[in-house]
């Protein structure tokens, strides 16, 4: 192969690479398991998120969040699984009056307002969601990103 064809093929290789490293950052692409998002998002849906930072959320985008340690019960995942993720809608966000009505776990802190780091979020499906309910506020360093694409069904 000449050396143009060559420089060609290395600069698909680069391209391709950098793609999958921006894609890698920016993207989060996440299985459906439970029903706590029924009937938005069902058991085996897939959901393409967006790593967003706290202030690009608002109230009722769903988003992607890590498994608070209260329900993982501080016990590390198995050597190579990513941590519990949480498929949830933002309810409140920084700002918002505090939702004591929707949950009054929430009723243990002084705030009128959600604080600057934290985010309130909710299953669609009251029954059978693990969420602000039980485990209060949710910290900004857990929120992952915010769904772009729900429903990529899994083949």
């Amino acid at each position: 192969m000449p050396l143009l064809g060559w420089l060609v093929v290395a600069g698909v290789l680069a391209s391709v690479t950098a793609g999958l490293w921006w894609a890698r950052r920016h993207l989060l692409l996440v299985s459906v398991v439970g029903r706590s998002m029924e009937p938005t998002l069902r058991a085996g849906d897939r959901v393409l998120a967006r790593r967003v930072p706290l202030q690009r959320i608002r109230a009722g985008d769903v988003v992607v969040v890590a498994a608070p340690a209260a329900m993982t019960a501080g016990r590390p995942g198995r050597p190579g699984e990513e941590p519990g993720l949480l498929i949830k809608r933002a309810h409140a966000v920084p700002g918002d009056p505090v939702p004591v009505q929707r949950v009054p776990l929430l009723r243990r802190h002084d705030e009128r307002v959600v604080p600057a780091d934290r985010l309130v979020v909710l299953g669609d499906n009251p029954p059978f969601s693990y969420d602000s309910r039980e485990c209060g506020y949710t910290a900004a360093a857990d929120l992952l990103g915010v769904v772009a694409r729900p429903r990529l069904r899994a083949e």
